[in-house]
């Protein structure tokens, strides 16, 4: 396959398949911006969307392989940096408070979402290889796949919190399908995770040692694909490989799963928070959660804790868009341009929220993210209505 653009440019992302020995093929797509650890452009999203659907329908492949360049990550989250130009263009806009004023965030976020969510409901095994940092959108592309690799220099977050936003990219559904009050506990504090606390939370599903990898996928060509029960031979050639388990291996998840649930088990939100805050503890890993919150966007917290109580019993599409509108919202606030211009434009990691405290937040604050133009009547011209069947062809914009 083609791995190179018209101005003889590496792609973003890359694609290759290979043949087993079976005559059944290997699709593999890896992410190809390592320099930005692999941060989710619009562009990769625009290249793996129309990929996938053609492995999804071609009967030749068997199973897809989704990877990353590089040692450092598989991707740190989304690339925000044209996002947030325009966010402040639309602030200087005469329409600032228009939900689809800004034309590249609606882009975006459809079509992230919608690759998202297509990962979730794909026809076939998708191996995803979680090496190094798995963060925001990273951890969107990741949490669908069917088979999920985490290694001994994984580290999954979802510290949206930092940044003004809140964990999207179907964070409502899989934060909630969690064990206890981890998912609320992680949100609330970007809290950083390894491969076994990531199995333990239901990110990952196996951990396998990165020097393994080459096996691993030397293996992929000698197994008898059929398209009848594939999902099971990548189960079991994946269990042959796991990395043995130890008692050294550090597991804050789980070593501190009782006090997490404590915590994070009160009425409100605002006992929540105290109750983090005001723990006294030696734990260097609850120590910087608690610093993470203290830290971030108030507004953050509050929305985040309205979402998942929101979305408890909502469908995977309906998840997805519920957090389109509100992450459109988030778009024309300012916490989130504050966030990004904080920890990626200046980097002096010093926002000015526009909340001091949980305190100042409102109810009617908070329930503004949740309105949009595509309700009632208008359900069926939300641009993700058709989630229900991912084969539909997308019409594709280019931005400049």
């Amino acid at each position: 396959m083609n791995q190179m653009n018209s101005a003889g440019l590496a792609q973003s992302v890359l694609f290759e398949e290979r043949v087993a020995q079976n005559g059944k093929r290997i699709g593999i797509a890896t992410l190809n911006a390592e320099k930005s650890l692999n941060a989710l452009s619009l562009e990769m999203v625009d290249l793996l969307d129309p990929q996938l659907r053609l492995w999804a329908a071609n009967p030749a492949i068997a199973i897809v392989v989704l990877q990353a360049a590089g040692e450092k990550a598989f991707s740190a989250g989304g690339d925000l940096q044209h996002l947030y130009r325009t966010m402040l263009d639309q602030q200087a806009s005469d329409a600032p408070d228009n939900i689809q004023g800004n034309a590249y965030a609606g882009a975006f976020f459809e079509r992230e979402y919608r690759l998202d969510y297509m990962i979730h409901t794909f026809p076939k095994p998708i191996l995803a290889w979680g090496h190094g940092i798995v963060m925001g959108g990273g951890i969107g592309l990741m949490a669908g796949a069917s088979h999920r690799v985490a290694t001994e220099k994984s580290r999954f977050a979802m510290p949206e919190i930092t940044i003004g936003l809140y964990p999207d990219v179907g964070g409502t559904w899989f934060l909630n399908r969690m064990p206890g009050h981890i998912g609320l506990f992680l949100a609330l504090t970007g809290a950083a995770i390894g491969a076994t606390d990531a199995i333990f939370a239901k990110l990952a599903d196996y951990e396998i040692a990165q020097a393994d990898k080459p096996a691993v996928f030397d293996a992929l060509l000698t197994q008898p694909w059929t398209g009848e029960n594939d999902d099971v031979v990548l189960t079991r050639l994946l269990q042959r490989h796991l990395t043995p388990t130890s008692e050294a291996v550090s597991s804050p998840i789980s070593t501190n799963y009782a006090l997490i649930n404590q915590l994070c088990s009160k009425p409100t939100l605002p006992e929540i928070v105290n109750a983090i805050l005001a723990l006294k503890s030696e734990d260097v890993w609850l120590q910087k959660a608690a610093a993470v919150l203290r830290a971030g966007s108030p507004g953050s917290a509050a929305l985040t804790f309205a979402l998942l109580k929101r979305g408890r019993h909502l469908s995977l599409a309906e998840i997805f868009r519920l957090e389109y509108v509100v992450t459109l919202n988030c778009a024309l606030r300012s916490d989130f341009c504050e966030g990004v211009r904080a920890l990626i434009i200046d980097k002096d990691r010093q926002p000015k929220w526009q909340h001091t405290s949980l305190a100042d937040v409102s109810r009617d604050w908070v329930n503004g993210f949740f309105v949009g133009p595509w309700t009632g009547e208008n359900q069926a011209s939300h641009p993700l209505a058709d989630l229900r069947t991912t084969s539909l062809p997308i019409k594709i914009t280019t931005f400049t």
